[in-house]
């Protein structure tokens, strides 16, 4: 045998190894889902390898607070641009404090009538995923439908987004107006990581948001290590009258050992199982992912 082909066989043989574990991890996963009462779509990426597990990715399900994501990279597009500024000073009036939704802005600030920089709102929406801050923002830059276009303007195509949060909590079925693909969340993910998308300044300052998020302490963060190093944004609906939870989700970047990264996005849709199996699932899926990338590299 020749050396070239001693080279060809090795590679093709890691090839096929590297396959049959990946196949393994999607079997886990699908053992994991198979008994549990809802649908559950699941994307995962190794970055420096290209290594890719999906199941259910291609579904439209919806994003719930997940979107805060995408309408702060379309704010800090924005930023980046010239049109807005980290430091402009936006103000929030009584009215668009709403009452009866998750606001720690409100919460600090019942009264409104105050001035707050655009950073400090870009925090409350993403670090405690904050409602008022995103429809605040949402009112600034103009619109569902300019972020819906940016999304798509960046090659990030399985996503809908045509509601702000005010509007979801009115009617049931509107959160199902905001959608995206786990793939498509996993690619957008990627994009913003390898910085196609922002400047270092916002990209560093939404990638330290990201991993100081206080929402998502028992979905991709449980079971992983102390001290993680994770950058994700989470988002959950109500429970119906029926028993039916339509989104617990969580998307991130999680940084391995060895420096390696991988992409994770799971949602949990349209769950009969209470609120702690949800988070269980993703935990459950996110340390199967995490376990396989350290014990493989």
């Amino acid at each position: 045998m020749t050396i070239k082909s001693f080279i060809i066989l090795s590679l093709l043989f890691g090839t096929l190894v590297c396959h049959a574990q990946t196949n393994a991890l999607q079997q886990q996963i699908d053992q994991l889902i198979a008994t549990k009462k809802a649908t559950v779509g699941v994307s995962v990426y190794h970055i420096e390898t290209g290594q890719t597990i999906n199941v259910n990715s291609e579904k439209r399900l919806p994003m719930q607070s997940v979107f805060k994501f995408h309408i702060a990279l379309t704010v800090l597009h924005q930023v980046d641009n010239g049109k807005l500024s980290m430091n402009q000073k936006i103000r929030i009036q009584k009215s668009d404090l709403q009452p009866k939704t998750w606001s720690p802005l409100r919460d600090e600030f019942p009264e409104g009538e105050v001035d707050i920089p655009l950073s400090e709102i870009l925090t409350y929406t993403i670090v405690q995923s904050d409602n008022n801050g995103c429809d605040i923002l949402l009112k600034l830059i103009g619109g569902t439908k300019v972020v819906n276009d940016y999304i798509h303007s960046i090659g990030v195509k399985d996503v809908a987004i045509e509601a702000n949060e005010k509007e979801m909590h009115k009617t049931w079925d509107v959160q199902y107006r905001n959608w995206t693909t786990p793939q498509a969340a996993t690619l957008l993910l990627k994009k913003f990581f390898n910085k196609e998308i922002l400047s270092g300044e916002s990209y560093n300052f939404l990638w330290d948001a990201m991993t100081k998020a206080s929402t998502g302490a028992n979905r991709i963060r449980r079971g992983l290590p102390q001290g993680t190093d994770v950058a994700d944004k989470t988002g959950s609906s109500n429970t119906s009258p029926q028993g039916i939870t339509a989104a617990t989700n969580d998307i991130g970047i999680v940084t391995l050992p060895n420096g390696g990264h991988y992409i994770i996005s799971v949602f949990v849709s349209d769950s009969k199982e209470n609120n702690e199996t949800n988070e269980q699932i993703i935990a459950e899926i996110s340390k199967l992912a995490w376990d396989y990338f350290t014990d493989s590299k």
